[in-house]
């Protein structure tokens, strides 16, 4: 069943365009229309139902909505997704490979463009070169699935001691060697132990989408390395002014997610005015 007969079985294709206002913005900055602005589903903390959560992303005049498999139920979420215009543009696995192919089927049904993974985890127990092995394995048949979809399967850098500089993980995703595999960037989490615009150069065109969020050296050298997370979009040490100059190089255009805490319409509202501002859009 492709995503059109999905949607007219569940009685959704009556419903589209009943909320395709949304909000627009006076402003027209370098990134505007090349950039797409979304939020993870679960920040947002008010509405009881996802037609409600997804109309008041619309009216805030977000572009997308990313959840985590399993969050909701697919067809709420394609009903939501339909009535409001607001794309679902991908899906979070997260940290497992169990029922990967089950993901990306999800997000083809729905109309995501992608599926973001995360490549396993180093620890004591867990050698890197075992670690490396064993989800390329994984990565390489998932990979084949999501080709059959045509949906991007996205490995995200995370603080899972793997892939910690950006030869590591273009070097990964090479190896793959699957043009659907791709690189889910996240701004804020190499800021730890790196330069996110000395990332993006290396990386280029591997870069599908990129998560947003903010982190403060100082304060992670001041009060604890998680604490460097404690700080509004704009407000740490990220220098978004590098960060744009070197996705414009790329020539990058497509989703921006935040990941950050949520709440109700005036937070999310703030966090729509960060991202356009850091980001130019």
């Amino acid at each position: 069943m492709n995503r059109r007969d999905f949607l007219v079985s569940s009685g959704l294709a009556a419903a589209a365009g009943l909320y395709a206002g949304g909000a627009k913005t006076a402003h027209a900055g370098e990134f505007t229309g090349k950039i797409k602005k979304a939020v993870k589903y679960g920040m947002v903390k008010v509405g009881k139902t996802p037609l409600e959560k997804l109309k008041l992303l619309k009216d805030l005049g977000y572009d997308g909505v990313e959840p985590n498999f399993g969050e909701v139920p697919i067809e709420e979420l394609a009903k939501a997704s339909e009535a409001t215009g607001l794309p679902v543009h991908g899906i979070v696995k997260g940290w497992s490979f169990d029922d990967i192919n089950t993901c990306i089927d999800e997000a083809k049904l729905i109309g995501a463009t992608s599926v973001l993974i995360v490549a396993g985890k180093v620890d004591e127990k867990m050698p890197y070169a075992q670690n490396y092995t064993e989800t390329m394995e994984k990565m390489k048949r998932a990979g084949e699935h999501a080709a059959k979809q045509e949906i991007h399967l996205l490995v995200e850098n995370v603080w899972n001691n793997f892939l910690i500089s950006p030869l590591e993980m273009a070097q990964y995703i090479d190896e793959v060697d699957n043009p659907w595999v791709g690189s889910y960037f996240d701004i804020g989490n190499v800021a730890r132990f790196g330069w996110p615009e000395h990332w993006i150069p290396v990386l280029g065109s591997r870069i599908k989408k990129l998560d947003v969020k903010e982190f403060s050296t100082k304060k992670m050298n001041d009060e604890g390395l998680w604490k460097g997370f404690d700080v509004e979009i704009g407000d740490g040490t990220i220098n978004w002014k590098a960060v744009r100059k070197e996705l414009r190089a790329i020539g990058y255009e497509g989703f921006a997610t935040a990941e950050v805490g949520g709440g109700d319409e005036k937070r999310l509202a703030d966090i729509a005015a960060r991202m356009d501002k850091v980001l130019d859009l």
